[in-house]
Parts: structure tokens; sequence; C-alpha cells
């Protein structure tokens, strides 16, 4: 693509030519069109720039006293064209991503690696919470791109989704549990089980739906984080469900059965971008290895 000089460079290029016509060669535009834009800038600037003798030109004050300035607009002009440059080839620029926990557990750093094996001049910076901090984040235009789910009475305004993976759930259950070594489970089975959650109240937690249609937890515990109530399983002391985005990172004295979908659907997951907003190439690049990370995902939990 040829690039347009500005109106300061092909002064520069005049000054240092000292010629309409040579610096029309220089350049690759006609005389009379470089002429056409010095006479623009002298205009603009309601001064005259160079005098026109019999044989070529020179600066006049007026020129010698825009000439350092000309230099740093061509300069800045050159570095903005570089950034500019690594933005479009993706050899520079930031991405600005969040996700939710379990997502951070396994869809975004195999999405995150290899975005950077293939593009490693792009600097990331990451921010974690739940799916209803991101989405005020994106809604503000302080993220690019960010996994989340559990989007239901969520506002989405600003925000445009793109699906990525419905993500089937596990019970976590201690080695030796009666239902430890089945494939998948009812939870009308755990009906007499003590829980592990995040919160007392079933319909804030992953049990929503389920609480919905009338089961009831008894929800011993209250644990915020993933990894202490895995602990809290292991123990003995309740079951948790677990989704399967988080099911690689389970420690290995806790066993998982699958829960059957018609008593706790599949949790739509999905990459949330700024509505109306112009992807940067990195948003665009990095949402297409988020569709391929979570389709291999899910190649995984199927063959698991």
């Amino acid at each position: 693509m040829p690039v347009t000089h500005s109106l300061y460079e092909v002064f520069l290029r005049v000054a240092a030519d000292r010629s309409f016509t040579s610096a029309a060669a220089s350049l690759g535009y006609t005389q009379s069109a470089v002429s056409r834009q010095v006479q623009s800038l002298e205009t603009e600037l309601g001064a005259r720039l160079f005098d026109r003798l019999p044989r070529g030109v020179r600066l006049t004050e007026a020129g010698r006293v825009l000439l350092p300035h000309a230099e740093a607009v061509r300069d800045r002009l050159t570095a903005a064209r570089a950034e500019l440059d690594a933005l479009r080839t993706l050899d520079g620029g930031l991405l600005r991503i969040g996700a939710f926990a379990t997502a951070d557990a396994a869809l975004l750093p195999r999405a995150l690696a290899a975005f950077r094996a293939l593009r490693p001049g792009v600097s990331v910076a990451r921010t974690e919470g739940p799916s209803a901090k991101h989405l005020r984040l994106l809604a503000a235009g302080d993220l690019d791109v960010a996994v989340v789910s559990d989007t239901a009475g969520q506002s989405l305004d600003g925000c445009t989704l793109h699906h990525l993976l419905d993500e089937p759930m596990y019970v976590a259950l201690p080695q030796g549990h009666r239902l430890a070594g089945r494939g998948e489970v009812r939870l009308s089975e755990l009906a007499d089980e003590e829980w592990v959650a995040g919160s007392a109240r079933p319909e804030d937690t992953l049990l929503r739906s389920a609480a919905e249609a009338g089961f009831r937890p008894r929800t011993a515990y209250v644990v915020q984080d993933w990894i202490a109530k895995q602990g809290f399983v292991a123990a003995g002391l309740g079951v948790t469900l677990l989704p399967a985005l988080a099911a690689d990172s389970v420690r290995a004295d806790i066993t998982l059965a699958g829960v059957h979908p018609e008593d706790v659907p599949r949790r739509a997951v999905y990459a949330a971008t700024p509505r109306g907003l112009t992807h940067s190439p990195a948003t665009s690049a990095f949402l297409a290895q988020l569709r391929r990370s979570a389709r291999e995902l899910m190649d995984d939990v199927a063959a698991r």
C-alpha cells in the first residue's frame, strides 16, 4: 500500500532537494501535486515558505523557522505509523481480558498460551472477578474481552455475547463415597447429603435451577474458594457442585460424577465484548482463539 505523505513531509523533502521536481520524483508524486501541497501548507500557515527561483527553490525565513518543527512532526508520524503497523500485524498493542474463576482454571490459560505462542508481541492485562464485574468493565470500555457466565439477571447494556460452550456439571465426592465410580447421578440420590456451597441460598449458587425446581440441598458449610471447597469434600464434610471448566484442577483424593442435565442444566459460557466498539486486531484474534480452545476443552470433557 503506497504511503500518503503529510504536508510537512512534502515540505521537508522539497527543503532537502531544493526543487519541486526532484522532490516529486523522490515522493512518487507529480511536480504539480508537490507544488499544490506546498501552497496548501503556505495558505494554512499564512507564510511563504520557499522563494521560487529560476533553478529550484530556497527556504524563506519562515521556512527556516518551520524546519525543526516539521522534522518533529515527521518523526512523530513515523513512530505512529510503526505503532499502527504493529497493531495491524499483531506485533504490538495491548489486550485487556478478564474471566470468572473457573474459566481462569482451564479455558483462559489454554487460550492465552496458544495466543501468546503466536503473538508474543501483544501485551496482556488480566482482570479477575465475577461475571457481573467484567460486564460492567466491558460496558465502560475498560476491558476488550471477557469470559463470562451466569448472565441471567445481569445487565448486558453495552456488551455483546459470543457463545463459547455449554458447560456440564459434576458433583465432587470424597473417596469411598457410596456413589463414587458412577458416571452420572441424579440430585435425588444426593437429597440426604450435606453440601459445601458458596452461599447458604441455593438460588445464589450453581444449584439455582435445581432450587427453582424444588431441590433444597442441606448446606453444611459456606465456602467461597474452589480449592477450599475441595478440601472440605476430601475431608468428608460434604459434597459440592463442580463445573467442568474446573475439573482438570481437582485434587487426587476427590471423585467426580456427572450430574444429569435435567437436574442441573449445562451452563452457557460466553466471550463478551463492548457493544458498538471496533475490535482491535488483537481482540479479534483472541476471540477466534477462545472459540478454538473452547471446542478443544469440550472434546477433552467428552473423552473424560
